[in-house]
């Protein structure tokens, strides 16, 4: 890693290096954004100034249907058809399971997740099976994740991963759990219940962070036997307890709240992927708008004088961790009317 500057250059200079040594050879897919956040532990914007800083290099371009890839000496024309000799040698290999199967296909093995890590079936278990599994869909997303794509990670067969998981329904139930139990909970949540419920809410935004493709396994009507996920909502009602509130009310606003992390974080993943797919980060994305036709449709003062207002004054920032701050702050406001009205009618 290259010293100095800000994080996005150092690991801009690093990826660089990779590319001038023939590291990665023209037509290799370059580490995704979520890959980047993963391996150097950074932020998904600072992931995406990565990329769009190599592009503006002229070094990596994005391939649809195979993601950022290294530029050869013949230009887009020839890197290209490298990226999509590669897709198709490793769909070769590894056969085809749907739409997964193809997605991690084309991954490739040194690009996504490292492959085989030693072992094989003679030291297979759940765990690792489980841990694999994460390590495949926070690099490559959920939509690469099969058992296949575990096993080919693990270095052993297929049917073997069966004997553990029985099904892949168990397997996303057991991934849920096991990212829920890499960042745990405090054994006490501090201060009030506002400072409780917000402790409970922030971590759980981290972790949807951490894993992008977490929030869309989850189920607020539907929920699964996940023992380190339920501690969220056993704090939760803990930290409302003795407030005044009924039990369902309680119990509506801890998963009201959850919810609503979950919900926005369902964008990470969306990000990633739209990131991934069209080479542009969101704020290129919003430029690239801005300019074209269909654009001026929004602009007209007497149809929408409110978002031409919007447009017209200071930046506002729409950014997932602003709408995650202003959304869970408003609702423990909301939260918080309700307990002082219980609290009131107890009173009078």
């Amino acid at each position: 890693m290259v010293e100095g500057g800000t994080p996005s250059e150092r690991i801009a200079a690093e990826l660089r290096r990779r590319i001038a040594c023939g590291e990665l050879a023209p037509g290799a897919r370059v580490p995704s954004t979520r890959r980047i956040t993963r391996e150097w532990g950074v932020a998904m914007a600072t992931a995406t100034r990565v990329l769009t800083r190599l592009r503006e290099e002229g070094l990596v371009r994005a391939v649809p249907g195979v993601g950022t890839v290294v530029v050869g000496p013949g230009g887009a024309s020839s890197t290209s058809r490298a990226a999509g000799r590669q897709s198709e040698g490793a769909e070769g290999a590894e056969g085809v399971e749907g739409e997964a199967g193809r997605g991690a296909a084309g991954s490739g093995a040194g690009v996504g997740v490292r492959r085989a890590r030693g072992g094989g079936e003679r030291d297979l278990t759940r765990a690792r099976i489980v841990a694999a599994a994460v390590r495949v869909a926070d690099a490559e997303g959920l939509a690469a994740l099969s058992m296949r794509r575990v096993a080919t990670e693990l270095g052993a067969a297929t049917m073997s991963l069966y004997r553990h998981v029985p099904r892949k329904d168990d397997l996303l139930r057991l991934m849920m759990d096991e990212a829920f139990r890499e960042q745990p909970l405090p054994d006490r949540l501090p201060g009030g219940w506002r400072e409780g419920l917000e402790e409970v809410a922030r971590l759980q935004w981290s972790i949807y962070r951490r894993h992008p493709w977490l929030a869309s396994t989850m189920s607020f009507t539907r929920p699964v036997l996940a023992p380190d996920a339920a501690v969220h909502t056993e704090r939760s009602l803990a930290a409302l307890a003795g407030l005044g509130l009924s039990v369902e009310e309680a119990a509506q606003a801890s998963v009201a709240l959850a919810a609503f992390v979950c919900g926005l974080a369902v964008h990470f993943e969306r990000e990633a992927q739209a990131e991934q797919d069209s080479g542009m980060s969101a704020d290129e994305w919003m430029d690239r708008l801005e300019g074209e036709d269909h654009d001026q449709l929004l602009a007209d003062p007497e149809r929408f004088p409110m978002f031409d207002e919007l447009t017209r004054g200071p930046e506002v920032d729409l950014g997932l961790d602003a709408l995650f701050e202003f959304g869970m702050a408003r609702m423990l406001d909301g939260i918080g009317v309700v307990i002082e009205r219980r609290a009131g009618a107890a009173n009078g």
